[in-house]
C-alpha cells in the first residue's frame, strides 16, 4: 500500500512538471515570435510590445501565471531529480549513460541550472528595468521604445555570447523535455513518431531563432 502511494505521488509529479513545461514551451513560441519580428520591422516589433506591456489581461494575469509556472517547474525538477537520486543510491558498478541515453536526458539538471541563470540575467536586462520603468519611476508610456532597448542590451559582445550559449542550452534541454513531457501526459500514442519530430525541430529551430536574433542586433550596430 504504501509502495502504491509512493508510486501514485511520483507519476503526479512528472504529470505536474510535464504540464508546466508544455505550458513553457508554448510561452517559448510566442515570445521567439514576438521577438523575431523585430529584425523584420522595428515599428511593428514597437506595437507588438506596447500591446503585450500595457495590455492588462497580459500583464495582471497571464504573466503572474508564467512566473509561478517557471518557478514550480524548476522546483519539480529539483524534487525529481533529488527523488530518482535517492531511489538509487548505490552506483551501478557497470554504467555507460552514454550508450543508454541522450547527453541532454542525462543533463537536464545541468542544462535546466544554465537556464535558470539565463532567466536571472534576463529578468536583470529586461523585466527589472521594465517594472522600473512603468511602476517605479511612473514614466509615461513611450510606444517607440522597445527596439532601441532590446538592440542596446545586445551591444556588448560578452552579453550576446552569454544569451547565445544559454539558448544553446535551452535546445539540449528541449530535445529531451519535449518529448519527455509528451510522454509523461501520455499524448505518444500512434502519433508518437510524429510529436517526436515537431519536438525535435522544436528544440533545434527556436534556439537557433534566439540565436539568429542576438547576432543580428550585435552586428548591425
Amino acid at each position: 500500500m504504501a509502495q502504491s502511494a509512493l508510486l501514485n505521488a511520483s507519476i503526479l509529479k512528472k504529470v505536474a512538471m510535464a504540464l508546466s513545461g508544455i505550458f513553457l514551451i508554448t510561452f517559448l513560441a510566442l515570445h521567439v515570435s514576438l521577438n523575431f519580428i523585430s529584425i523584420i520591422s522595428e515599428d511593428v516589433f514597437n506595437e507588438a510590445s506596447h500591446f503585450m506591456g500595457y495590455n492588462p489581461l497580459i500583464q495582471y494575469v497571464m504573466q503572474p501565471i508564467l512566473a509561478f509556472g517557471v518557478i514550480f517547474h524548476f522546483i519539480m525538477g529539483f524534487i525529481l531529480t533529488a527523488q530518482n537520486s535517492a531511489a538509487r543510491p548505490i552506483a551501478y558498478a557497470k554504467y555507460n549513460g552514454a550508450a543508454n541515453a541522450s547527453w541532454s536526458s542525462r543533463n537536464m539538471i545541468i542544462s535546466g541550472l544554465v537556464i535558470l541563470a539565463f532567466l536571472g540575467l534576463h529578468f536583470y536586462d529586461f523585466w527589472f528595468p521594465e517594472v522600473s520603468y512603468k511602476y517605479i519611476a511612473g514614466t509615461a508610456p513611450d510606444a517607440t521604445r522597445y527596439y532601441g532597448e532590446l538592440v542596446h542590451k545586445f551591444h556588448d559582445p560578452i552579453r550576446t555570447a552569454l544569451y547565445c550559449i544559454s539558448f544553446i542550452l535551452l535546445g539540449f534541454h528541449l530535445w529531451h523535455g519535449f518529448a519527455s513531457s509528451l510522454q509523461s501526459v501520455g499524448m505518444y500514442n500512434k502519433y508518437s513518431r510524429f510529436l517526436a519530430k515537431v519536438g525535435y525541430w522544436f528544440a533545434v529551430v527556436v534556439p537557433v531563432a534566439f540565436v539568429i536574433i542576438a547576432l543580428f542586433h550585435h552586428f548591425n550596430q
